[in-house]
């Protein structure tokens, strides 16, 4: 593993080898978390009309003293007559504005019965909502790459919209190896342990807005390791294994992806945890597909799935692989790593300087409690002495 890349120079290296899937249309009550695919302009002004802010009373321009009520407009069902000089229309929130209107008055300003009321002087336009006055036609009101949240679903739908173009999610294989192994629920024998990796990593593979098609587990075993490896490959984007990439007499993965035709984009990163980390491609029926060897240990192999996996599928679905990168304050010291840099899994705060980042605890590969109260991965660069407590650090949100 001689010659290992810093973690800029491989996540660079993964997004340069995908390329965006292409987009399908999707109902709008399936959309949340999706990744549009097309720039929404709108066609229509929205409110289309002008309404009322307000329950009350549409009154003619400089309206004041006693009016007689000569009609109602609601909310969908608008007023059949216009406004005149002393008369009122008695309006609900939301309800188009009869013609002739000049302002209206909050009904708590008002006193009279249903026939006669009296009302103040209201400024021009009071409470009154311009058609428009949200959204105008011609307005750019979503990007592509925008990740959909229910305020942009409300907002398509006060378009008129009732689906939206968005990019196809990337269909995930996530695989383990191991002969030590055993499935959650079953019972443990000698020197076995139950498989936590595909579970973690397949919420990890969700969260990502991918879809995870398959999980499985992998004896130790070349021709075992190479048959789950290409069934995988064909049914999936990407594909994740965790486990026996590294030169062990047992590890079979690099082997077995070099007999299934993959091409080693990378094996080896200056990282800790995640120094085995492999990368490469394969092409399947025309496919090109991305794959993933991830070490075994639990924590390396859910932090080098959101340093390398989750930009690859945020990339595939074309949202900005970087959305979830910014800066930190340290609020403890943390000793560098003369070879490697670190991703310490710690917890954010707010302060008045920006945000803060404190280690979750002990942080060997093997803690995986350690990720239970991780906000982020705090990137401490390589070399000696220590990175100081109230130094600024890149940090990248896990999810």
């Amino acid at each position: 593993m001689a010659g290992l890349i810093g973690i800029e120079e491989a996540r660079g290296r993964v997004l340069g080898a995908v390329r965006a899937l292409g987009a399908e249309s999707v109902p709008l009550d399936q959309a949340l978390g999706r990744v549009l695919a097309e720039e929404v302009r709108s066609q229509v002004h929205v409110p289309p009309f002008d309404s009322s802010a307000m329950d009350g009373f549409a009154v003619a321009p400089g309206a004041e003293g006693d009016l007689e009520v000569i009609g109602e407009a609601r909310a969908g069902a608008p007023a059949s007559t216009a406004v005149t000089p002393g008369a009122a229309v008695r309006i609900s929130t939301g309800a188009a504005v009869p013609a002739g209107t000049g302002a209206v008055v909050p009904v708590e300003r008002t006193e009279g019965d249903a026939a006669t009321i009296a009302v103040p002087r209201s400024e021009p336009g009071a409470n009154i909502r311009p058609r428009g006055d949200d959204i105008t036609t011609g307005d750019l009101v979503t990007c592509s790459g925008q990740v959909l949240g229910p305020a942009a679903l409300g907002v398509l739908a006060s378009l008129g919209r009732s689906a939206a173009m968005c990019s196809t999610r990337p269909a995930v294989a996530i695989l383990a190896t191991g002969d030590e192994l055993v499935e959650p629920g079953g019972e443990l024998g000698p020197g076995q342990i139950w498989s936590s990796n595909p579970p973690a990593l397949a919420g990890q593979a969700t969260l990502a807005g991918a879809v995870v098609e398959r999980i499985g587990r992998i004896p130790d075993d070349p021709d075992a390791t190479r048959s789950a490896l290409g069934r995988a490959a064909a049914a999936a984007d990407v594909v994740v294994i965790s486990g026996g990439v590294s030169v062990g007499p047992h590890d079979h993965v690099k082997g077995a992806l070099a007999a299934i035709g993959a091409e080693e984009v990378f094996w080896g990163v200056a990282l800790r945890p995640g120094k085995p980390t492999w990368f490469g491609t394969l092409t399947m029926a025309g496919r090109s597909v991305a794959v993933f060897g991830l070490p075994g240990n639990p924590v390396s192999s859910m932090v080098c799935f959101q340093l390398f996996v989750r930009p690859a599928l945020r990339a595939l679905q074309g949202a900005d692989p970087d959305a979830e990168r910014e800066t930190a304050v340290l609020d403890e010291d943390i000793t560098r790593n003369p070879r490697r840099d670190q991703a310490v899994r710690c917890r954010l705060t707010n302060a008045k300087d920006g945000l803060h980042a404190t280690p979750t605890g002990p942080q060997g590969s093997h803690v995986l409690t350690s990720m239970l109260a991780a906000d982020a991965l705090a990137l401490v660069e390589a070399g000696e002495g220590v990175a100081r407590r109230g130094e600024r650090v890149p940090v990248e949100r896990v999810s």
